[in-house]
């Protein structure tokens, strides 16, 4: 808990994959991906509850090995195409159905490795200290939109207007993307058309820990920053 809250962490592993093949159990320097989420939320001094959404049985295995509680998730909702909201209400009704009651939803995504506790805890403060309807993770952005162009007839055009004159990189404004590895919201906010309304709030990670794993290029990034972080 934190000052009395209660806090309910959701990592969202369903089995299909396109991009590679048992994603979420695949092992990453000696590990199922899905592991190093599991071990950030149970580390957390905030999180009283770590669950996986689920509808594949030897993810939901792993899970419990590793420590999680796990949600069945119905087929419908483990889609390609299915969004995360619909998965978070499911996952957060069940949970009230059971009688738990929680005042913030931490989801987690589980190709964010490099997510620590730290930062877990540094989103959770955030939300409860600045009365935020939603915090995210983020980190700056790699290419900023200053320097970047769109296509009009086939003749390059700056993406923001007289962006490109700025030559120095120190010169720009800071500008971040979300990361992905981070969420904390209220349950109520699910009912929403959109999470994004309303005060929301930042915690920055560094780059080397926001990498979200899609490919198997990322996947040998993140074991390359493991091993020289030991």
């Amino acid at each position: 808990m934190y000052k009395g809250m209660k806090v309910v962490a959701i990592i969202p592993a369903r089995g299909g994959s396109k991009s590679i093949p048992r994603k979420n159990i695949r092992p990453l320097a000696g590990k199922p991906l899905l592991a190093y989420t599991i071990e950030a939320s149970l580390k957390s001094k905030y999180v009283d509850s770590t669950l996986v959404s689920t509808e594949d049985a030897e993810i939901a295995a792993v899970a419990k090995q590793h420590g999680a509680e796990v949600v069945d998730r119905p087929e419908e909702l483990a889609m390609d195409d299915t969004p995360t909201l619909p998965v978070l209400k499911h996952a957060v009704g069940v949970l009230e159905k059971a009688g738990t009651k929680m005042d913030a939803v931490v989801l987690l995504q589980p190709t964010s490795p490099l997510r620590g506790a730290r930062e877990i805890d540094e989103a959770v403060e955030k939300f409860f200290d600045a009365k935020a309807d939603l915090v995210l993770s983020v980190s700056e952005a790699k290419h900023h939109p200053f320097w970047s162009f769109g296509l009009e007839n086939g003749r390059l055009v700056p993406f923001v207007k007289g962006g490109f004159d700025t030559k120095k990189r120190q010169d720009l404004p800071k500008v971040y993307v979300p990361n992905g590895a981070i969420y904390v919201m209220a349950p109520e906010a699910l009912d929403k058309e959109s999470i994004y309304e309303g005060n929301v709030q930042a915690v920055i990670m560094a780059e080397e820990k926001s990498i979200d794993i899609d490919t198997m290029l990322d996947f040998k990034m993140a074991e390359l920053l493991m091993k020289e972080a030991i």
